[in-house]
């Protein structure tokens, strides 16, 4: 069953409430996380658990739960849900205060929820999906996942009124990201993308496929390019914690490679989805 968890309670998502002068609620004022589970074991959530400390940290955010209780908390929420194959959301915030716009001091506020994971459609696995590029608008600091997210939905929503999955971003003639993931392609039989800079995200997917490209052998590059670079490589691709490894097999209309997943894409998916059965 889906169940949440706020300050110390596991609830009924239906009853869950959010105190009005949550500073998640009123200006954003935390980060978060998305932990995926396979088979009851969440997948890399230590790196999670990290990034999310480092997220805090970031924003000077005093987080007094470490690794060892947030991975205590999840998988005490995994258990009392009942879900084998599900993700988490876990979101830590400044607190409960009277709207202001300097630090309060009261405790942080932890909330999570737990829900069935949602699988990409079969067709979309199999055939490939399209992308468009637009302008990264968002701030300076998106290696911090913070919960400003305005900036990703508006484009998020835009690549969907033109029936694409993902928004490719360009800040000032180079690819950063997706809105919701890290981008890759492949040309020559190696593997590049954006190097980590303060407007990426360190994706913990990304983590999985460099040390996959290095056990098969395969060149990874970490450099700034063009967008021209994408629409001339062999092949595309995106990951994250939800998409996986997802191939891109047009972009702006303009079809990459063949038009169809390639075969260094394929094989970095089957060896990911290895990784989730070790």
């Amino acid at each position: 069953m889906e169940i949440g968890y706020f300050n110390g309670k596991f609830i009924s998502l239906e009853d869950a409430v959010i105190p009005i002068d949550e500073r998640g609620h009123q200006f954003g004022d935390g980060v978060y996380e998305v932990i995926r589970v396979y088979n009851g074991k969440p997948f890399m959530m230590d790196e999670h658990l990290q990034r999310l400390i480092k997220s805090a940290e970031a924003i000077k955010l005093p987080l007094t739960d470490g690794i060892e209780e947030l991975r205590s908390l999840i998988n005490e929420g995994i258990t009392k849900a009942g879900l084998a194959d599900c993700s988490v959301y876990l979101q830590v915030t400044r607190g409960i205060a009277a709207r202001l716009h300097l630090f309060p001091d009261v405790p942080v506020s932890i909330s999570m929820t737990i829900r069935p994971a949602k699988a990409l459609p079969i067709e979309m696995r199999e055939k490939g999906a399209n992308a468009i590029i637009l302008e990264d608008e968002r701030w300076s600091n998106c290696y911090i996942k913070s919960l400003n997210l305005l900036p990703n939905i508006l484009a998020k929503q835009i690549a969907s009124e033109a029936d694409c999955f993902e928004a490719i971003l360009v800040r000032d003639g180079v690819v950063t990201e997706g809105t919701s993931s890290n981008v890759f392609y492949v040309k020559d039989q190696n593997i590049y993308t954006a190097p980590l800079t303060r407007h990426i995200l360190p994706g913990i997917t990304r983590i999985v496929v460099k040390e996959i490209s290095k056990a098969l052998y395969i060149p990874f590059n970490e450099e700034h390019f063009a967008p021209g670079k994408l629409t001339q490589a062999d092949e595309v691709f995106i990951t994250s914690t939800t998409s996986e490894v997802l191939p891109i097999v047009k972009i702006d209309g303009q079809a990459i490679g063949t038009g169809e997943p390639g075969e260094i894409t394929t094989r970095i998916y089957e060896q990911f989805q290895a990784k989730l059965i070790e």
